[in-house]
């Protein structure tokens, strides 16, 4: 497994805490769904929902305004 840059997925998303937020929903998601059956063992949600945020399989929206 390839080490994930930080500063990469940052700029991907927008800023650090919008990337704290999106792995930490997603990392949830995915431990409420019994992920361990798709992954090696040993592999942790945060990293999971990582490696698809750098994939770009995750779609998320941020910021909708009020009128």
């Amino acid at each position: 497994m390839q080490q994930l840059s930080l500063d990469e997925l940052e700029k991907q998303v927008g800023s650090k805490y919008a990337l704290a937020v999106l792995a930490a929903k997603r990392a949830r998601m995915l431990t409420e769904a019994q992920f361990a059956a798709q992954y090696p063992k040993g592999t942790k949600p945060v990293t999971i929902a990582l490696m698809e945020i750098a994939a770009g399989k995750i779609k998320y929206e941020w910021g909708k305004k009020k009128a």
